[in-house]
């Protein structure tokens, strides 16, 4: 026999339980709607093609790939071939990416995901890291496209990635050592706050906006921001 208080306790958890699922979709089509509105380029057909840069996604992050060394800007002074486990200083362009600290550290695959590192980056409960990779040329493909910056925006991208780096009292740039996915990428510490509203992907997608690029109204999806590169 069902008791009251069991019945009013299958109750609660069916209405938690409905209310949880109904947030999850009601996120996932915002997701979708708002990232098939477009935000136009600024110039698309008048800006000279002075740099050479790409978005460039893993299936997951997005990374802004620049020139490692332009008129513009030097990236090296900033972040050092040195800091990489090859040190390679035959690259020719590096990647940089704005994450969730626990989710770059500690999840370098799906697999490895805990409970707890998910909660703590949707809900403003982590710090962030900024992810450098240096590149030969990147491949263009599905998830590699070209970006053709005019030197004004190029200089208000390099003002957006430097921005997005956590200094010290002195200026520098915060290396987390020991941590790496491979032979040339390094983590440093970074500004703001991840969480289910401004992911890795709305940092991409922000940065194309500062630099008037093509881009999506919102997305926390790489393919969000994919979508208007077709």
């Amino acid at each position: 026999m069902i008791t009251p208080v069991v019945r009013k306790i299958a109750k609660g958890v069916a209405w938690t339980g409905g209310g949880i699922l109904g947030a999850v979709a009601l996120y996932l089509v915002a997701a979708a709607g708002l990232s098939v509105i477009p935000v136009a380029a600024e110039n698309p057909d008048t800006a000279p093609d002075e740099v050479e840069a790409y978005l460039l996604s893993n299936g997951v992050h997005t990374d802004l790939v620049v020139p490692v060394r332009s008129p513009q800007m030097d990236w090296t002074r900033l972040v050092p071939y040195a800091h990489t486990p090859a040190a390679d200083s035959t690259m020719q362009f590096v990647g940089f990416g704005w994450g969730d600290k626990g989710f770059y550290l500690d999840t370098p695959t799906w697999a490895e995901l805990k409970p707890s590192t998910a909660v703590k980056a949707m809900f403003w409960m982590s710090t962030t890291a900024m992810h450098t990779t240096f590149h030969h040329r990147p491949t263009l493909g599905p998830d590699c496209v070209p970006l053709h910056l005019s030197r004004a925006e190029y200089t208000r991208l390099i003002q957006f990635i430097e921005s997005s780096f956590a200094h010290d009292a002195q200026g520098r740039v915060q290396h987390i050592a020991g941590h790496s996915y491979g032979q040339h990428d390094a983590f440093y510490e970074a500004k703001r706050t991840y969480n289910l509203f401004y992911t890795c992907n709305s940092w991409a997608n922000e940065g194309l906006k500062k630099a008037g690029q093509k881009a999506a109204l919102w997305t926390p999806f790489d393919f969000g921001i994919f979508w208007h590169y077709r």
